[in-house]
């Protein structure tokens, strides 16, 4: 039997979240980024999360191994945007379709909820990824607009689906 757990990250946790990120940015088109990161370049992102308010980052661990981390950080820096938070998740390869990552993704939009300063979550998808849209929109997200051929990857052109869901409800 194997035990899971789902719980708020900690600077331990920091080499084995950038390990699952660096994967995406080698192998996939989920993430824009061309560059793999070092713990030390992803600690100012990691510092910017609390366990509470709107800026969380959760891990999911099985068999205290971490296999996947789901995050709310700013939506855009201007301060009327304050109540929007843009989500991620990310898996680790081998634990993608083991339903671990809808149980991880709800649980940080349900400790979302009581904030009163989160009236929007986004989540930013880069196309085509069925996967994620069936997760976003399994979670309540709804498809609001696609960016055309926004970012280049991997040698071609990617779109882009923006999904909004309305956390006062």
């Amino acid at each position: 039997m194997t035990a899971h757990r789902i719980r708020s990250a900690n600077r331990d946790d920091l080499p084995r979240i950038v390990d699952i990120y660096n994967y995406y940015v080698v192998h996939s088109h989920s993430t824009f980024d061309l560059t793999q990161f070092s713990p030390d370049q992803k600690r100012s992102w990691f510092d910017g999360f609390s366990n509470f308010g709107p800026y969380r980052l959760l891990v999911s661990e099985v068999d205290d191994m971490l296999v996947g981390y789901a995050s709310s950080t700013q939506f855009k820096e201007r301060p009327a945007y304050n109540s929007s938070v843009e989500t991620s998740i990310y898996m680790d390869a081998d634990a993608v379709g083991s339903g671990l990552g809808r149980e991880l993704y709800a649980t940080l939009l349900d400790e979302l909820k009581p904030q009163d300063s989160v009236h929007r979550a986004y989540g930013v998808i880069s196309l085509p990824n069925d996967q994620s849209v069936a997760l976003h929109e399994r979670l309540g997200f709804k498809h609001v607009g696609t960016c055309h051929e926004v970012g280049f990857k991997l040698g071609k052109y990617w779109d882009v689906g923006w999904f909004e869901k309305d956390m006062s409800r």
